[in-house]
């Protein structure tokens, strides 16, 4: 890294392929331009983190990122104090460090971290656009350029996982989905690296498992499994062990819902 380039390391080098489903390019561009937070709603693998990359490469941001996790402490995401032969130092975390240099600060999903921790973006997520470290005793004063975006999974937390309204009603939303059938296939198509006609098949197959949300599973068949069964067989694979380890068995344990999948793949690859 170029210790006076401080953004060199969270660029976006190279445009991340990414496919329009909608609406979404020109409206993010405008929350950007106005500076509003984001949040992000969709089910798993439907492409949120592929559209913030992708976002942060066509707008010239460095992107900081974040898996977030039940572990993770306030101090986790503004910075702590660390030990060294010196003495004590002290370590910005992510959020800081987005802030001080006007980065898109990316929080996936962001309710699998702890409440308390989550508060700490409260400041930055409104019109004062600070960052308190009190443990150092500094106001953080966001850099003009920067933005908080976060990303969860509604359809699939409990209520002891949601977001408090105090977080809520600090973001502009917008929400993801599965693409239509034709979209998807294109995706694996581009993605997996496979044929249009065996890209088809592979939606498909997502689709019988989607409507068995709520039925024995929890999430159907995510885009992002289908181009990883996509570039298994475009490896070589054959097509139904393909569909068993990337789609079916990742999927659930129970013997009878992975009966069920195992059923649907065989209807389009017999």
């Amino acid at each position: 890294m170029n210790p006076s380039d401080p953004q060199a390391q969270y660029r976006v080098e190279r445009e991340p392929w990414y496919r329009p489903v909608g609406k979404e390019l020109a409206q993010f561009e405008a929350a950007y331009a106005a500076r509003l937070p984001m949040m992000l709603k969709g089910p798993t693998g439907c492409g949120k983190s592929r559209f913030v990359e992708f976002m942060a490469w066509r707008l010239g941001r460095p992107l900081v990122t974040v898996a977030c996790n039940e572990d993770m402490t306030a101090a986790d995401l503004v910075g702590r104090f660390l030990l060294d032969r010196d003495g004590t130092r002290w370590q910005d975390g992510p959020l800081t460090t987005a802030a001080r240099i006007g980065a898109i600060c990316y929080l996936d999903e962001v309710v699998e971290a702890r409440q308390d921790t989550t508060v700490v973006i409260h400041p930055l997520a409104d019109h004062r656009r600070v960052l308190p470290l009190d443990k150092k005793g500094e106001l953080v004063h966001a850099h003009p350029d920067f933005q908080l975006v976060i990303s969860y999974n509604p359809g699939y937390q409990s209520l002891m996982k949601d977001l408090k309204q105090s977080t809520r009603q600090r973001f502009a939303a917008l929400d993801f989905d599965y693409p239509e059938p034709a979209v998807e296939a294109e995706i694996v198509v581009h993605e997996g690296g496979v044929a249009r006609a065996l890209a088809d098949r592979l939606v498909q197959v997502a689709a019988r498992s989607r409507n068995l949300k709520g039925h024995g599973l929890d999430e159907g068949i995510s885009t992002r499994l289908l181009v990883y069964a996509a570039a298994l067989i475009a490896k070589g694979i054959p097509a139904q062990d393909a569909c068993q380890i990337a789609l079916v068995r990742p999927l659930t344990d129970d013997p009878d819902m992975r009966d069920a999948l195992d059923a649907a793949v065989a209807t389009f690859f017999p």
